[in-house]
């Protein structure tokens, strides 16, 4: 005998949950200091033989408070220097990594490569740019952005999706600005989680 369906009306909303504190266990354990996995997926994109030049892409992620926020993960994927996504055609470049803010101090690091011009809709070239996907303790869904580079200022101009942000304010939280960390190439990205210098946020 089947039971009877239960009345819309007395279903409740299950419980949501945020990333919590075990997400750097899970995704970046060596971080937590578990040495758990053969091989972890860290926060470099470089590798040898790619003949790229490399740079240091940073920054600090921070609350509405302006308190740096220490338990973040962010993914970032990206084209190589000639425009190609990981595949085939990029010759072994991985397009993708991820790290966790420091517990002390909220900041986080990447090594990568600046990425080249890449073909959007209609025929329309984007500017150079790292895609962004971010999570952290209160955080339900995860938040997009993008990061684009200051001294791309003509690319930056024709980009589709940055004309789509219609005040320069807006625009400028975008932007990673060149940066002087050690020898190399860096730029610098802090990204705000909310408040009056709140980074662009995109919905995918």
């Amino acid at each position: 005998m089947n039971p009877l369906p239960i009345p819309q009306a007395m279903l409740r909303e299950t419980a949501s949950q945020t990333a919590g504190p075990y997400v750097h266990i899970g995704l970046a354990p060596q971080q937590a200091g578990f040495d758990v996995f053969q091989s972890c997926l860290g926060s470099s994109l470089l590798a040898d033989g790619l003949g790229y030049q490399p740079i240091v892409l940073h920054g600090q992620v921070r609350d509405g408070a302006g308190a740096p926020v220490r338990d973040a993960l962010l993914e970032i994927w990206q084209a190589d220097a000639h425009g190609r996504y990981a595949g085939a055609d990029a010759g072994g470049f991985r397009g993708w990594a991820r790290a966790c803010t420091d517990f002390d101090s909220g900041r986080y690091r990447f090594d990568t490569i600046k990425p080249g011009r890449v073909p959007g809709r209609d025929g329309h070239w984007m500017a150079p740019h790292i895609n962004v996907w971010l999570v952290a303790r209160g955080i339900n869904l995860g938040l997009h952005t993008r990061i684009y580079f200051a001294d791309e200022a003509e690319a930056n101009a024709a980009d589709p999706v940055l004309n789509l942000i219609e005040w320069d304010a807006r625009r400028q939280t975008l932007l990673a600005r060149p940066d002087t960390i050690g020898d190399g190439l860096s730029y610098r990205f802090d990204i705000h989680l909310q408040g009056e210098r709140e980074t662009v946020f995109f919905e995918y």
